[in-house]
């Protein structure tokens, strides 16, 4: 519904998430909003058939992150005690970073406009990220008297580097799409008006590609920055036999030896 606080939409095997409170710059502290997002993913997670996976914003925000005036008036999460706000962020925000990159689907970022805080979190853990140009993605937690909350030292880090995710969070200031794409933290910049065109043409150009293959891929990307090459490699072993083994696999080689496009059924 176009109330919902996010909006789930299907197109074959693409789905595309909008975090959908324009008028609130699409917080990303409140109950609703991370409820929503986390029934959106599994929802996602149910459909078996989904290959890929759009996540944006509606209005001119992707999210601006924390609610600054539910901090001031020690409400939503930010209510009671040091012991409950700890609480909150282990049992409830800290749900949305685990269950996003637990996620074995492609996922693509549509930064539309400002991604701060946790949404630029979510903008990290995303596999591929593609930005608007008046996209602005920043981490101003020091700016507001505390520290990245949700995992934001860890994406950043392991997207842009030690030294520029330093920079990022100790400065406090946003960057903008081309320091973005120069920095490594986007892949694309594209005008506003192209860049869900975009996003959608990546989404189907992945959607065709063997499903289980593409799970794979996305596990193996995962797990490689926390792996020296030996255990890269014996893990490779293990999950390519098992995909040499699948359907998906034989229509791959057979439609590439008969010239023709191949079905793919995800077995």
């Amino acid at each position: 519904m176009a109330d919902d606080p996010v909006l789930y939409e299907r197109d074959g095997h693409v789905v595309t998430l909008t975090l959908n409170r324009p008028e609130e710059l699409n917080a990303f502290s409140d109950t609703p909003m991370i409820d929503g997002f986390l029934a959106a993913l599994e929802r996602v997670k149910a459909e078996e058939d989904v290959r890929c996976i759009i996540v944006t914003g509606a209005g001119r925000a992707f999210s601006a992150g924390g609610n600054v005036k539910h901090m001031r008036d020690k409400t939503d999460m930010f209510a009671g005690s040091q012991g409950d706000i700890e609480s909150a962020y282990r049992n409830h925000v800290h749900r949305v970073p685990r269950a996003f990159w637990n996620l074995d689907i492609p996922v693509i970022a549509a930064v539309n406009g400002p991604a701060f805080g946790i949404a630029l979190d979510l903008v990290c853990i995303a596999d591929i990220r593609i930005a608007s140009e008046t996209a602005r993605f920043g981490a101003p937690f020091v700016k507001i008297g505390i520290a990245p909350g949700d995992g934001g030292a860890w994406f950043l880090t392991h997207v842009i580097g030690a030294a520029k995710a330093a920079e990022m969070i100790l400065v406090g200031e946003p960057i903008d799409a081309q320091t973005a794409l120069s920095v490594g933290l986007v892949s694309k910049v594209s005008t506003p008006s192209q860049l869900m065109g975009t996003a959608r043409t990546i989404a189907k150009r992945i959607s065709k590609n063997a499903p289980l293959a593409m799970r794979t891929s996305k596990r193996l990307l995962r797990a490689a920055p926390r792996q020296n090459l030996e255990e890269h490699l014996d893990a490779t072993a293990k999950e390519q036999a098992a995909l040499h083994m699948t359907e998906d696999h034989l229509e791959a080689v057979t439609a590439f030896l008969e010239k023709r496009d191949p079905e793919y059924g995800g077995k």
